[in-house]
């Protein structure tokens, strides 16, 4: 018996994309966007993902996700 694909199943891409983990991973990827353009403008060239990423994790996720979770609980 074949195991069923993501393709037969056309609401499992709808579930993952409402699911609240994919929307903070989202809203994550797209602050790590801001901050490597924010970061590149300042230098004048391209910083990268990577090295965006990195700076990003270890100077401001801590704050950005305390400020998600202050907001969702008000």
């Amino acid at each position: 018996m074949k195991a069923p694909s993501r393709r037969s199943n056309p609401n499992g891409k709808d579930f993952v994309q409402r699911s609240s983990l994919y929307q903070e991973f989202l809203a994550e990827r797209e602050e790590i966007l801001k901050h490597k353009w924010l970061e590149s403008e300042k230098v004048g060239h391209d910083i990268g993902f990577e090295r965006a990423l990195l700076d990003w994790i270890r100077n401001h996720r801590d704050n950005w996700r305390a400020g998600r979770q202050s907001q969702a609980s008000n």
